[in-house]
């Protein structure tokens, strides 16, 4: 009995000096602090007793939300477990409804402020904001703060859906595809040919990404526009937007056109960009006269696979499944410039994205910053990757959300979004996908990006634009 003692209090031991991942405890550092600010539409109003109680149940039994960050005197960050009065980090705000004029603004101002928030890091790193407040997509809203040292955008999606539940079916966790590789059925010889090409191509793309960051780390800085911010390690605001726009017309564009999904959204931010930057900037930028660098930081998921079922294992069980961090960046070039054709976009999009699939970059960078913090220590890293953030102009990700109809905690959602707040850039793009929806959100630097509805605005046309001409294609090639 004393030995079994004695082991329950070293794995309590060991638990309580968990240290952090790496690109966790860069997101501790006080240069690159990070939160990502999770926004939940419901179509009921908002049961508070009903998301503490769900939250005890799922998200607490997660290690690092019941564990505060603590520094040991060498400087490293360690997961150290706390206990945890769920009812401190669900905040239900005293709201005067009567002097809420634009329900859909106040939201926004909300979401905004609790961004621009420094986090309260003494405890654990999570809270969640419950407002009862009817606007234009739903009638309740949840909005989840999340320290980015708790994990990735996949890990936090994949825990939302692992808490959740089928509106058709309440029983029942959200059902996941996995992606699957198709069988080469061409003759071996052909095959092996094909795959020589396949590893010599992949190793000269790597090395050719690999120079241009090498580059961009030392001097190559993109050009200044009215979206890049000034450098320095001032703490910026951060104004959240969002909007709605069809699942269904961008994977129209993307079957016209046989790309993917990722390929037309980043064709339409390019194009959204372009039309703001035309009205902003002189006529040389505008026609392509003048070069203009652009580009953007790509987040880029390294696991081979995410499963809901180990996290609800992980929750109901008790046992482990990775989780966490565990994400590498590109540089992603911009093609900024106005164009007669609305699909030159999309076709530049997903040539430069076919050529950084096959690139190794995003996990060599991976590796390379964790080499480096183990050598040199968190600040050469730190250095290092706010030198990458500080030359680009803004940062792009897409995660892809539940494709049908879930509850979170017996409350129907009717859309799900997210960004991150924090960092060196202007303007941070963030695309989500929830059944027939994909939500836009852009979170911004006021101070350098006033008019975020404008460009907003500017991507959803983009779209529309790019859509009639992807129709007009489709007809086109029918007829003939």
């Amino acid at each position: 009995m004393k030995k079994g003692k004695d082991i329950d209090r070293e794995e309590r031991e060991t638990a309580a000096n968990e240290p952090l991942s790496p690109v966790s405890q860069l997101f501790v550092l006080p240069g690159l602090y990070c939160v990502i600010v999770l926004t939940l539409g419901f179509k009921t109003r908002c049961n508070p007793s009903a998301i503490v109680e769900g939250i005890k149940n799922t998200w607490i039994k997660l290690p690092r939300f019941s564990s505060k960050v603590e520094m040991k005197k060498n400087g490293q960050a360690v997961w150290v477990p706390v206990t945890v009065r769920v009812e401190d980090h669900v905040i239900v705000p005293d709201l005067d409804h009567f002097n809420i004029e634009n329900p859909d603004q106040f939201i926004e101002d909300y979401t905004s402020n609790i961004a621009s928030t420094p986090m309260n890091m003494s405890r654990p790193l999570w809270e969640f904001h419950v407002l009862n407040v009817k606007t234009s997509n739903a009638k309740s809203v949840g909005i989840g703060k999340l320290h980015h040292s708790l994990g990735d955008g996949v890990s936090l999606m994949t825990l939302l859906l692992a808490s959740s539940r089928k509106v058709s079916d309440p029983k029942a966790p959200p059902t996941t595809t996995a992606t699957k590789k198709h069988a080469d059925s061409s003759a071996k010889g052909w095959w092996c040919i094909r795959r020589f090409w396949l590893v010599i191509n992949i190793i000269f793309t790597t090395l050719t990404e690999l120079f241009k960051f090498w580059l961009t780390l030392c001097f190559m800085r993109d050009t200044k526009t009215p979206l890049m911010s000034e450098p320095g390690d001032i703490v910026r605001p951060r104004k959240c937007i969002n909007r709605i726009i069809s699942l269904d017309d961008v994977k129209m564009i993307k079957n016209t056109m046989e790309m993917k999904v990722n390929d037309v959204l980043l064709g339409m931010t390019q194009a959204g960009l372009s039309r703001y930057l035309s009205k902003k900037s002189d006529d040389d930028m505008a026609t392509g006269k003048k070069k203009v660098r652009l580009r953007g930081t790509v987040a880029v998921n390294l696991r081979s696979d995410t499963k809901i079922e180990d996290l609800t294992n992980m929750m109901e069980k008790g046992s482990k499944c990775r989780w966490g961090n565990f994400v590498g960046i590109v540089i992603f070039p911009l093609w900024v410039r106005c164009e007669d054709d609305p699909l030159e976009y999309v076709r530049k999009a997903k040539s430069t994205m076919d050529m950084k699939r096959i690139s190794m970059e995003a996990l060599i960078l991976y590796g390379l910053v964790k080499c480096i913090m183990k050598i040199f220590g968190d600040k050469a890293a730190e250095n290092i990757v706010k030198r990458v953030f500080g030359h680009t102009t803004l940062t792009f990700s897409s995660v892809m959300g539940p494709k049908e109809e879930v509850s979170l905690f017996d409350h129907p959602m009717s859309y799900v979004t997210a960004t991150a707040s924090g960092g060196p850039q202007a303007l941070i793009i963030h695309f989500v996908s929830y059944v027939d929806k994909i939500i836009i959100n852009l979170a911004v630097d006021p101070t350098v990006i006033p008019d975020p509805h404008q460009l907003c605005d500017d991507l959803v046309e983009s779209l529309d634009i790019i859509k009639l001409a992807a129709l007009e294609k489709g007809v086109h090639n029918m007829e003939v």
